[in-house]
């Protein structure tokens, strides 16, 4: 069993900062990848940032400079430090991790349950 927890998110100003976290946990023998997405009413699902194994980023266009992810291997945590919010950032986030459970056990992409974050101008 896996389970991926996300927490900090909450509600700011325009031009907060807010610092989300998210934890791996249970049965994983090593992960691919781990990244953050957000959802926003009546919008998709789009990736926000992300970790790719050999450690390699990517960013949404519209965060990059005000987001930045980190990672903590040996917790099997991310974050994401938010900076500059706008009200435009508000969402739902969600952090998936892609991992092997076993060793012999396939890629699974595992979903934490959101963390709102809510931005007023």
């Amino acid at each position: 069993q896996v389970q991926v927890v996300e927490s900090g998110g909450g509600a700011v100003q325009y031009g907060g900062s807010l610092r989300l976290s998210c934890a791996a946990s249970g049965s994983i023998f090593s992960i691919y990848a781990m990244a953050w997405y957000r959802q926003a009413p009546g919008k998709q699902r789009e990736l926000v940032a992300g970790f790719i194994n050999g450690g390699s980023t990517n960013y949404l266009d519209s965060v990059k400079g005000r987001f930045t992810i980190s990672r903590d291997n040996a917790k099997n945590t991310v974050y994401l430090q938010m900076n500059s919010l706008k009200p435009e950032d508000t969402a739902v986030y969600y952090c998936s991790a892609e991992l092997r459970p076993t060793a012999t056990s396939s890629l699974y992409k595992y979903w934490g349950q959101g963390t709102q974050v809510t931005v007023s101008s």
